[in-house]
């Protein structure tokens, strides 16, 4: 069956002036070199940060190519922390939403993101395209992302399925596992947005605790990294094709979206400008090199990100896609800049967590799992705790050391290192209670 054109494409043109006709990189790189320039001016006119930053001298920089936009600082989390009134260029009553994330740390400032009413309609527009890679008029999407909030995430993918004649079912993040499987049972739905980890968990508790099946056309991941080892379990489990969307708050929560090939995100290219750079000097690194993911945003008025540094590793793809799309490539995110990886020997990498995902979630019955790396211990010690939907979760404990072991002889074969490997098990209903904890390696002072 031949790869259908991401929808994105004719969406794409229509955007750049060229609706009727397939989208050329010229076109679209010369819409995106014309809209850089037209940022970097008002930025330098309206926001005190950016004129501070671009033009100390009265005159907004100029960029001849696309090339020349190395040549300009980044922007920072820590610009939206602690600077982040001084880089709105409009009133506060143009501002329609604003989006609070707070820091991770006990006392860090939070980052507030400011959007218009027009801004907002862009991301509905994105969803509404977006999301026709994977629904049609008729299907029935249930909605695993926060909704209650006029301008959330949730409400604003509601809006755009409801345009496109697709039924949403709003639900939120998934607390209760038996509630959400009986929410499947009653509404039938054709597919679901959510996140990777409690998608899973809610198909092994269908399957295992509820012996349920639960079919679908399609499903979306996003808001996450997503493990390969989840993909295929869900494909599974569900019968449908997984596809994987890539955004943040900060790339006006739409950012890239797979297509039917399954081999990289399309970005939002007319909205949005991608960089890849090196994450220790932040020069640019050349397609198909692995680093930190750059936007720049192209159309936003209310508080216009420049060379905005995520945090998140990925590379873009040389070629074509095998859906025939002019669009780029953006890989799957590969992970955090600073993440903490279990450590295998003086100056080497180490384990990280995506390995770990890959290896663990493979474990049939495991529904998510924490990770600790003791800071003091040689070897390095890694304490896992395993977390099923089932009551006896204690079974977990041998395939998951089993695996957790045969990660650790690979990484000694590649690192000529040791790792030291403690597994607990437990429950993962309070876990979820709480909503989506933040993946990650923790650190722990002593020995596990």
């Amino acid at each position: 069956m031949p790869i259908r054109l991401t929808p994105l494409e004719p969406w794409i043109a229509a955007k750049i002036g060229a609706a009727g006709e397939r989208l050329s990189r010229d076109a679209l790189e010369a819409h995106q070199l014309r809209r850089l320039q037209e940022t970097i001016d008002w930025a330098c006119r309206r926001s005190a940060h950016y004129r501070a930053l671009l033009a100390p001298a009265g005159s907004p920089p100029t960029l001849a190519a696309l090339s020349e936009l190395r040549r300009l600082p980044f922007t920072t989390p820590d610009d939206l922390r602690e600077r982040g009134a001084q880089l709105l260029c409009v009133s506060q009553d143009e501002i329609a939403r604003v989006v609070t994330l707070s820091s991770s740390g006990t006392t860090g400032r939070p980052k507030r993101l400011h959007f218009t009413e027009g801004e907002q309609e862009a991301i509905l527009e994105f969803f509404q395209h977006g999301m026709s890679t994977l629904v049609a008029p008729g299907d029935r999407t249930l909605i695993l992302l926060p909704g209650e909030t006029s301008g959330s995430v949730g409400a604003l993918l509601a809006a755009a399925l409801g345009r496109m004649g697709v039924t949403p079912i709003p639900h939120g993040f998934v607390r209760d596992l038996p509630a959400a499987v009986e929410v499947m049972r009653r509404e039938a739905p054709t597919s679901l947005v959510g996140l990777p980890v409690p998608t899973l968990a809610l198909l092994r508790h269908a399957e295992e605790v509820a012996g349920v099946s639960l079919r679908l056309k399609s499903a979306l991941m996003t808001t996450d990294h997503v493990p390969e080892s989840i993909v295929r379990e869900l494909a599974r489990g569900f019968g449908c094709q997984v596809f994987q969307h890539y955004g943040m708050t900060e790339t006006g929560l739409g950012g890239a979206v797979d297509c039917e090939a399954h081999d990289g995100y399309h970005p939002r290219e007319a909205e949005l400008f991608f960089e890849i750079v090196d994450p220790g000097t932040g020069e640019p690194v050349p397609d198909g090199v692995r680093g930190e993911v750059v936007v720049t945003t192209l159309t936003r008025r209310g508080m216009p990100l420049i060379r905005y540094r995520t945090g998140d590793l990925s590379r873009l793809l040389a070629g074509p896609c095998r859906c025939g799309s002019a669009l780029r490539r953006l890989e799957r995110i590969r992970g955090r800049r600073t993440d903490l990886a279990v450590p295998c020997g003086e100056g080497e990498r180490g384990v990280t967590l995506p390995e770990l995902d890959e290896v663990l979630f493979q474990v049939p019955g495991l529904a998510d799992f924490t990770a600790q790396v003791s800071a003091a211990s040689r070897p390095a010690r890694l304490a896992v705790t395993a977390l099923s939907a089932r009551p006896d979760h204690g079974r977990l404990a041998r395939p998951v050391k089993d695996a957790l072991d045969r990660l650790s002889r690979l990484s000694r074969a590649r690192l000529a290192c040791a790792l030291a490997i403690d597994v607990a098990t437990g429950a993962l209903g309070e876990r979820l209670a709480h909503g989506p904890a933040k993946r990650t390696i923790g650190l722990i002072g002593g020995d596990a």
